[in-house]
């Protein structure tokens, strides 16, 4: 099997082992950088704009949510594969949306409903019932417990915990370690113990 990965990053790396481990013997990169003419063991072939000619799966494998969702929109979801490492668990009653990755360590409980384009990172988690919205970015370490909400384009930052029946509005960055404990409804950055919003300057 063939997969074209737009990104050839340090992220771009993982995402390609692991695509090895479910089976994809052929993996090629693309990235706009044209100094870039290899990503691991991996071949970049040309820039990302050469995605629609590709006759191979595809999956956009960009760290920064807004770079990917811009990319993504550009991808028909038939096209686009979900990834999950043989060392993550997730639930059969859990889904899965379109070129989203779920790596090493990960576990995504029954019922959690995880949508397009999110990386569930390395030892991360998102209990019973979650609702992650699409460009998510779940980091290192970091976790939700059940029934959790998390809007478009949020980002979980690594160690963080977002507590059980707690909502988290679209645009939000929670800081490395912060703890939620009540529903946010602004967007903006939130750090600390509990989080709170950092004002802006």
């Amino acid at each position: 099997m063939k997969l074209t990965i737009l990104g050839a990053s340090g992220h771009g790396k993982v995402v390609a082992e692991i695509a090895t481990l479910c089976g994809y013997d052929q993996i090629e990169f693309l990235d706009d950088n044209e100094a870039l003419t290899c990503c691991g063991h991996w071949p970049v072939v040309g820039k990302c704009s050469l995605a629609a000619e590709k006759d191979s799966d595809l999956f956009v494998a960009i760290g920064n949510n807004g770079i990917r969702k811009l990319y993504m929109q550009t991808i028909p979801d038939e096209r686009l594969v979900t990834l999950v490492h043989p060392a993550a668990f997730v639930s059969k009653d859990a889904g899965l949306g379109p070129g989203t990755v779920v790596m090493a360590g990960s576990v995504v409980e029954p019922y959690a409903r995880i949508g397009k384009g999110c990386i569930i990172n390395t030892c991360s988690s998102a209990d019973h019932d979650c609702r992650v919205g699409d460009y998510v970015h779940v980091a290192v370490g970091a976790h939700l417990g059940g029934t959790v909400y998390v809007g478009d384009d949020t980002w979980i930052g690594a160690g963080a915990v977002v507590s059980n029946n707690v909502s988290v509005c679209g645009g939000c960055t929670i800081g490395a370690g912060a703890v939620v404990v009540r529903d946010i409804d602004t967007p903006g950055t939130y750090v600390g113990v509990p989080a709170k919003r950092l004002k802006e300057r």
